[in-house]
């Protein structure tokens, strides 16, 4: 029997096998972490507190500055020393950022009543969600919030959870189906109240039957499904992962919401459950450091905003040839500069890559293969070819705002062509031309 899948995709090396069988080790705290104000997609944060404030661990520092937004809390009990610019390696440049020095043990502020799910109300739960600040924790970083709150013409008759895990090297989802998979199943039914929803799927690679089997164990008595999917990247994408597991289709332009369907992943299943059940706001996550720069790869829980070399100093230092550093993993993942940058809530690993020999690139000679593996359907030659030659208006018309940046073209082409990194360009020029012209 076949596995569900999606047109396209690539089959880059997996590399899963540096990590995946190291068990997760919770750090005690770091003696500084840098609470970025941008820690979520939309609107960044706004600070409430000020410089010399005593602070203690999930204490609100931040409050969301609109509807797409989320609050901040301090993962540390400490003090706030300064609120300063420092490189955000998501959005690739400085940033505000509150700087805390802890000062002591944890002393949790918690978010109250902190009880099972199932004595919430469903507002109560999306409330709670808002509340502890919890946005997309597969890279993203969407507030979970809104998710929860489709516009009153959409109706949603279905929750997707992403345990595909796709991108090479990273484990750091499977670690949790693994060994937090009650705290999952908890955190997945929570949601699932909250969207007043009967139906559930957790969708899971099959080179991962580990996962699998612990994660059908989990909901034996729930109506949470677990369904076997073919490894491919990158299967985990939302669009790819609902066609895969559903065959409905998101349109062009569209949301899962158009489909009646949300999707999170495995790691925001699990805070929901935290900030639910024990009333604890995201300061922590999972995070894989991987690479065949690092000595030894390792599946960490860290306080947001610790600094990647500290991880990298944990799982046993770097290796001399190490060419470059990733917040996340190859394909979708954002190449920093230098390691002395800190962790925010969409990190989900930290990948060093060793020296490779150069690529020369060659001119394009249409060959197809990008089309072949684009996972969207799209024609990344074409679309390429129009934004050299700054027809934007005609490479938008034929896909570029679909393109989900999966890197798959990039990987299959043989001329070597870093298609995804011009189409991100492309879509900067095209927005920022767009944005000029409404001025």
């Amino acid at each position: 029997m076949r596995l569900p899948t999606f047109r396209g995709g690539v089959h880059p090396p997996e590399k899963k096998e540096l990590s995946q069988d190291s068990q997760l080790s919770v750090l005690p705290p770091p003696e500084r972490v840098y609470v970025f104000l941008a820690n979520h997609a939309g609107v960044p944060a706004k600070p409430v507190v000020s410089i010399g404030d005593r602070v203690r661990t999930g204490q609100l520092i931040a409050e969301a500055g609109g509807f797409i937004s989320a609050n901040l809390h301090s993962p540390l009990t400490g003090e706030v020393k300064e609120i300063a610019k420092y490189y955000h390696p998501t959005l690739a440049k400085p940033d505000d950022a509150i700087v805390i020095d802890r000062t002591g043990e944890d002393e949790w502020d918690l978010l109250q009543p902190a009880k099972p799910f199932d004595q919430f109300l469903p507002e109560e739960i999306v409330q709670r969600v808002k509340s502890a600040g919890i946005v997309g924790l597969g890279g993203a970083m969407f507030p979970t919030s809104v998710k929860l709150s489709p516009p009153k013409d959409k109706k949603i008759d279905l929750l997707v959870i992403n345990g595909a895990e796709c991108e090479p090297y990273l484990t750091i989802d499977y670690r949790f189906m693994l060994e937090r998979s009650e705290g999952v199943v908890r955190g997945i039914l929570a949601l699932m109240r909250a969207l007043n929803v009967e139906e559930a799927i957790v969708g899971i690679e099959d080179n991962k039957p580990k996962a699998i089997e612990k994660m059908k164990e989990a909901v034996r008595s729930t109506s949470i499904q677990v369904k076997t999917l073919r490894t491919k990247y990158p299967q985990g994408a939302e669009k790819q992962l609902i066609f895969a597991l559903t065959k409905r289709k998101v349109p062009s332009g569209g949301l899962p919401l158009d489909v009646g369907v949300v999707v999170d992943n495995i790691g925001t299943a699990f805070s929901v459950y935290e900030a639910v059940e024990l009333g604890r706001p995201l300061v922590e996550r999972g995070v894989t450091i991987t690479g065949e720069g690092i000595k030894k790869p390792v599946n960490v829980v860290s306080r947001i905003g610790i600094m990647a070399d500290e991880l990298i100093r944990y799982a046993g230092g770097a290796q001399e040839s190490v060419e470059r550093a990733v917040f996340g993993g190859p394909m979708m993942g954002m190449t920093v500069p230098k390691t002395d940058v800190p962790t925010v809530k969409g990190t989900s690993g930290i990948t060093l890559l060793l020296r490779s020999k150069p690529t020369e690139e060659f001119p394009c000679i249409r060959c197809g293969k990008c089309t072949f593996v684009c996972p969207m359907n799209l024609q990344p030659f074409l679309l390429n070819l129009y934004g050299t030659n700054r027809l934007y208006d005609i490479q938008v018309e034929n896909g570029l705002l679909d393109c989900i940046e999966c890197g798959s073209c990039s990987y299959a082409c043989p001329a070597k062509i870093d298609l995804v990194k011009n189409f991100k360009l492309h879509k900067k020029v095209y927005r920022s031309l767009k944005g000029g012209a409404k001025k």
